[in-house]
């Protein structure tokens, strides 16, 4: 069903969006930290020609309901895998993951690495330290709490402007968006409690990121990291510390494009996932 929809996973209510024709690789689409499966509609039409495609509201993103537990990457790769389960799709998925959605992507490598046949990590977390001032204000014991639960029309339109190059992409469209999901119940409850596990009001938190890199390692990938080079939440020279800690990843850099590639130039995006699961796909069959 090529439209946002809500399945059962475990007796949570989870959203998702399917496209493509079921025989075709799978890729699944995974947002970053406060936002929604929106953030890959532009991928759908180019994506779905020649794959399956997958999108998740990440459990308690969005407009999925979220875990009974404290808020973690592993209990969020646990649920988008339950969610593919609940899906019927049990064949190793070609993973891309934007921003907290790279980290989670990861992170189900670690938990299922049967699950995952290849990574691209998208001006993905895990790689440095600096992330945006608005992010580590929401890891601040309290006063995160409050600013998460409390979205105004302001705050989003901040957000939206500080995600893309192009400040003409905040549209009045992705800005009520926003203020919709924060009117889920329970509003900010999730991001505060990811944001406190993961980041500091100094710095995204170093421990993490050093465990899952050498998790990660122990189950070798195929690994494509994409960056943009106006990226103002997760800055761009992230992506050397990112081709340096994963050796065997393809990089490539988006000129003049901040951190959602796939919204900000979505044809070159399209076309860079394409060919690299088309590489994929092709050398495994010459295998067989």
């Amino acid at each position: 069903m090529n439209v946002p929809h809500y399945i059962d996973v475990d007796g949570r209510r989870t959203r998702v969006r399917v496209a493509g024709d079921p025989d075709r690789p799978p890729i699944l689409l995974l947002h970053g930290i406060g936002r929604s499966l929106e953030d890959w509609a532009p991928q759908f039409p180019l994506l779905a020609a020649s794959h399956r495609v997958i999108a998740v509201d990440i459990p308690g993103f969005g407009f999925s309901a979220r875990l009974r537990e404290t808020s973690s990457l592993s209990g969020f790769a646990r649920g988008v895998a339950r969610t593919l389960d609940a899906l019927g799709e049990i064949r190793p998925v070609h993973m891309v993951g934007n921003s907290l959605g790279g980290a989670v992507g990861m992170s189900l490598l670690v938990a299922a690495p049967e699950r995952v046949a290849s990574l691209t990590l998208v001006d993905s977390a895990g790689f440095g330290s600096e992330v945006t001032a608005l992010l580590r204000l929401l890891a601040v014991p309290g006063l995160g709490r409050l600013v998460a639960a409390h979205t105004t029309r302001a705050g989003a339109r901040m957000f939206e402007r500080t995600i893309y190059a192009d400040p003409a992409l905040a549209t009045k469209a992705r800005i009520e968006h926003a203020l919709a999901i924060a009117e889920q119940p329970d509003p900010g409850s999730v991001t505060y409690e990811i944001a406190r596990a993961l980041a500091s009001w100094r710095e995204v938190r170093p421990q993490w990121r050093a465990a899952l890199l050498a998790a990660i390692a122990e189950h070798p990938r195929p690994t494509l990291i994409v960056w943009g080079d106006r990226d103002r939440v997760l800055p761009s020279h992230q992506l050397c510390a990112a081709s340096h800690l994963i050796p065997h990843a393809r990089t490539h850099l988006f000129a003049g494009i901040g951190h959602a590639p796939q919204i900000e130039c979505p044809n070159e995006f399209a076309e860079l996932i394409t060919e690299f699961v088309r590489s994929l796909t092709e050398t495994g069959a010459q295998r067989r």
